[in-house]
């Protein structure tokens, strides 16, 4: 079998979707970088199990899943798995990429928002999956309004909200209230995030 693509899995195994599972992991396995994540590491991107993969390599696979045509409610379950598997950098990071948005409810929306771990697994769900939902600019205005919201659910919240703005789909006028609110804050985890917000903003409103 060619270890450069990623085969569907038997259909008549004993369990369709573990038997998927255990095909994603033994491709992160193949893929394995360690220098990769032992620099994540040294740079504080720090997980329990990181293959050290780089974001093209794992937009990949997500293709050759797509390439399965598994109906949606199974590849929701897939994405649910590889979310769940909160263990594994990779897993949380592929799973955005494959959750068919159609059926993507609020109600996990907003789960998965405040589940992110680090930054670039906030990153990767906004833009891959969060973004492209119709109800996103709620999601992120609801993620900001939460009494309990730890500096990482705020991180993704503004991260969606960027996203958003520079796809021509934010409110710039309540957007800048926010920014500014955050950036009075002065967290050192949104701060360049919430300059990159008014800068956009500011860009927007020289036009």
């Amino acid at each position: 079998m060619c270890h450069n693509s990623l085969p569907k899995p038997d259909e008549s195994s004993r369990n369709p979707v573990f038997s998927d599972m255990q095909t994603i992991k033994r491709r992160f396995f193949a893929m394995r970088n360690g220098a990769l994540a032992a620099q994540m590491r040294a740079g504080g991107l720090v997980y329990k199990i990181n293959f050290g993969l780089n974001l093209p390599q794992i937009r990949e696979i997500a293709s050759e899943i797509m390439s399965w045509n598994l109906p949606d409610d199974s590849q929701c379950s897939l994405a649910e798995n590889l979310w769940a598997n909160t263990t594994t950098r990779e897993s949380m990071l592929i799973a955005p990429m494959i959750y068919p948005t159609a059926i993507m409810t609020p109600h996990t929306a907003m789960q998965w928002a405040c589940q992110a771990q680090t930054t670039e697994i906030a990153d990767t769900l906004c833009h891959s999956l969060l973004r492209k939902l119709p109800f996103a600019g709620e999601i992120a205005a609801e993620l900001l309004s939460l009494n309990s919201q730890s500096d990482m659910t705020r991180y993704t919240a503004l991260r969606l909200w960027l996203n958003l703005l520079v796809s021509g789909l934010a409110d710039t006028d309540g957007l800048e209230d926010a920014a500014c609110a955050e950036r009075d804050r002065s967290c050192p985890l949104t701060r360049s995030l919430t300059r990159q917000i008014l800068d956009e903003i500011d860009f927007l409103k020289s036009e």
